[in-house]
């Protein structure tokens, strides 16, 4: 039981595992370099450069463009995810050499003797050695709901955690040989859960791809068959099937995700799961555990009413708050003020506190049997104390009964008090718990922006609901005792947790139970927890939120990880991810709206037999001022509004009559033009400036609400564009001749028509936000 010694440990194996937080810097090369886009624009490019004027190729630099800011803004991200993540590692005892030390996760080696306590998450398999009670949960491996009583020679698997008593386990496998990693390598290494956003921009993305192969080659061919310059031909195909691509896409969705991660990392935010942040932006109801979140970390001991004046109440609450080796935040409460237990007090039998018992207990031999515990739980109602325990309990104090009883092995089977087993209250023991200054404002923004608040206690409904009425919290005062509540009915509990808002003596089962049955009711459920029975409901909700503070088993199965412990990070959160999805969104628009409009005109030049309206610089310099350069700027605009499910039809219902739309007003100005004596160039000139103006009104209404900022944004755009037609360098290196004003003023006209008829398109359609 002395551990290795230091010269063992050297030549051991390490515990290396790969982080979860984020992928490695080849994956990120490869996923930014090695991309079907950068394929199909590179190939494009090099017909470009092959077949006609260089200046033609400026969209080549898309990718290079593409590949630098992905790469950048995600090597930002993965660098504050990996630090933040070193921070968020919970430390592990170990004993070496006869001492009992605290090491990394990344420090342990094979053989190691490791000390486990309640909340611990066991990150290697290992053989029990030393159980004292020990009970460890490994619902997350096998499903199975009870926690499993450790014995010495036990295995011990990695991804469960400990949840009662101490032991401890000398270490048989690590690293990449472990259980848990090897169920879930590549989850470990870079998890990306459900994200309909994400499905949403891949099916756009495939469906596009198949798309552009059968109308890019009817383009080719109209455009062939309808130039004698071959390179001119060629440069107008590519100008159509370029146009088609959404490049711009994926690196803007990958952009707003990185610089959410960035900015939450700022505040201490841990994101292990990118889709998180969608998560965020999505939750309708949060659920709150009250201990750890409402409240602060830690207790005070308060009063010890004693109510049989013939017994060693001081003795025995010392004795079993120092029976444990690792004690929980109430036996830390109690050893404050008795920090040693009285001579003679020695422990034989003991049952440490679970969340699930909701008491613990010590057999102390002559002293007899001494139990701790939630008094509505331990004690019949007709039991003295059981009155007096109820009204402290209905001010918000939290309250415990120290009691006394024949046989402890007969407690711990029995079903309730009422099994016939001798249960006598000795005192009540008062604990002060510490309000969370911020959690009032925290709890009033969430009721303003329409997230519903559920409290899952393990405490006293009446507790509960006492803190929960102090916070204002709708309905708090209305608390659900949760052993009241049906077991096997889902219907019936989904429409209690509709009505009801704080619930009490709730197990970690019910918990999870809880969360299930609101998902059932279509609701996005976030989960927020810092203890060991938060676990099971964080790993199902939709977003598990753990405290900083909290246990490592929380960490570890979390989505978002809150470093600073800091409630009122919620809402910060909350927004963050409120802004990245309705940024992307908008952006989402823009980038669809461009596809849908250049397969609209290479279906009609395709078929109708003629040149191609512009060429692929004149494309390139629209793209960047209607859409390349705003996109920027609105991917990273504030927002409060909350995500609702349904992207991919509401990008549909905006970007497809819109894009159609752009599409009938730049052909019909091509087509005026051209059935003139104007030139190819005019022609263009003519169709770019119709192209500019639809476009840009669509860049209008995705901008709005217009703020100082967005206004100038937009008028900077028009400027730019203007410019462009007006310095003959610009002007020649674009190839624009707005020479033959008819035609011009013509496309004007024709613009303004079409942008009229997208706004009401749009607004049939339901997809202008107010």
């Amino acid at each position: 039981m002395d551990g290795l010694t230091s010269a063992q440990v050297s030549g051991a194996k390490t515990n290396h595992v790969p982080r979860r937080s984020s992928r490695s810097f080849g994956a990120i090369i490869r996923a930014n370099v090695f991309t079907l886009f950068n394929l199909v624009i590179g190939l494009l490019w090099a017909l470009v450069l092959i077949f006609g004027a260089w200046q033609d190729g400026l969209f080549g630099l898309v990718i290079v463009a593409n590949s630098l800011i992905g790469i950048v803004q995600e090597l930002r991200a993965k660098r504050t995810l990996d630090k933040l993540a070193v921070i968020n590692e919970s430390p592990v005892t170990v004993r070496r050499d006869g001492r009992d030390q605290e090491l990394q996760p990344r420090q342990l080696v094979l053989g190691d003797l490791i000390l486990l306590g309640p909340g611990d998450r066991l990150l290697v398999d290992g053989e029990v050695v030393e159980s004292d009670g020990l009970e460890i949960d490994e619902s997350l491996l096998t499903g199975e709901e009870d926690p499993v009583h450790k014995r010495p020679g036990d295995e011990a698997l990695s991804g469960s955690f400990a949840v009662a008593g101490s032991g401890a386990f000398v270490a048989t496998k690590v690293g990449t040989d472990a259980y848990a990693v090897r169920l879930a390598e590549e989850a470990s290494r870079f998890h990306l859960a459900r994200s309909e956003l994400r499905d949403g921009v891949t099916n756009f993305i495939k469906y596009i791809t198949w798309l552009v192969i059968p109308i890019g080659a009817l383009l080719l061919y109209s455009q062939l068959r309808n130039s004698t310059d071959f390179g001119t031909a060629i440069t107008g195909a590519v100008a159509g099937i370029v146009t088609m691509i959404p490049e711009g896409l994926v690196l803007m969705t990958s952009i707003a995700f990185a610089v959410g991660v960035v900015r939450l990392g700022r505040r201490d935010c841990l994101v292990q799961e990118l889709p998180a942040i969608e998560g965020l932006a999505r939750v309708d109801v949060l659920c709150l555990d009250k201990t750890g979140t409402l409240t602060a970390g830690g207790m005070d001991l308060g009063e010890v009413l004693p109510l049989r004046d013939d017994q060693p109440i001081d003795d025995a609450l010392a004795a079993l708050a120092n029976v444990d080796h690792r004690p929980n935040a109430t036996a830390k409460a109690i050893q404050a003020r008795y920090p040693s237990a009285a001579g003679g007090w020695t422990a034989g039998e003991v049952v440490p506190f679970s969340s699930a018992r909701k008491w613990s207990g010590a057999d102390f031999g002559p002293h007899g049997v001494w139990l701790l515990g939630a008094p509505d739980v331990l004690l019949d109602r007709t039991a003295d104390g059981y009155e007096q325990a109820a009204e402290l309990a209905s001010t918000g104090t939290r309250v415990l009964a120290l009691c006394r009883t024949d046989s402890l092995a007969a407690m711990a089977e029995r079903a309730a008090s009422e099994d016939g087993v001798r249960v006598e209250a000795v005192a009540l023991v008062t604990l002060k718990q510490r309000i969370r200054p911020d959690a009032h404002e925290t709890l009033r923004y969430f009721a303003e922006q329409g997230v519903t608040v559920k409290v899952l206690s393990g405490d006293n409904p009446d507790a509960v609901a006492a803190i929960a009425t102090g916070l204002e919290i709708p309905g708090g005062h209305r608390a659900i005792d949760a052993r009241t509540l049906p077991e096997n009915d889902p219907g019936k509990l989904a429409e209690l947790l509709d009505t009801h808002t704080v619930f009490g003596r709730v197990t970690p089962q019910q918990k999870r139970a809880f969360v299930g049955a609101l998902q059932s009711r279509g609701h996005t459920v976030a989960m927020t927890g810092d203890g060991v029975n938060d676990v099971l409901a964080l790993k199902d909700a939709d977003l598990g939120i753990a405290m900083g503070a909290g246990s490592p088993a929380t960490k570890a199965v979390a989505q978002v990880v809150l470093l600073d412990d800091k409630f009122a990070s919620l809402p910060y959160v909350v927004g963050e991810g409120r802004r990245v999805l309705a940024n992307i969104e908008r952006v989402s628009n823009l980038f669809l709206t461009k596809t849908f409009y250049a397969i609209a005109l290479s279906l009609l030049t395709g078929v109708l037999g003629l040149m191609f309206p512009f060429a692929p610089r004149h494309s390139t310099l629209v793209n960047a001022l209607t859409i390349g350069i705003p996109a920027f700027v609105l991917a990273l605009a504030p927002t409060l509004e909350r995500a609702k499910p349904g992207f991919v039809p509401r990008v549909l219902r905006f970007a497809v009559p819109a894009g159609v739309l752009c599409a009938g007003a730049v052909f019909l100005s091509f087509w005026a033009a051209h059935t003139g004596t104007s030139t190819l160039i005019e022609d263009r000139t003519s169709a770019t400036i119709a192209l500019f103006l639809t476009t840009w009104w669509v860049l209008i209404l995705i901008t709005k609400p217009l703020t100082l900022g967005r206004m100038a944004m937009i008028g900077g755009m028009a400027g730019l564009f203007a410019l462009a037609l007006a310095i003959p360098f610009v002007r020649h290196f674009f190839a624009l001749e707005p020479s033959d004003l008819s035609n011009d003023l013509t496309a004007v006209g024709i613009s303004v028509v079409a942008s009229a008829a997208i706004s009401v398109a749009v607004k049939l359609a339901g997809t202008l936000r107010p």
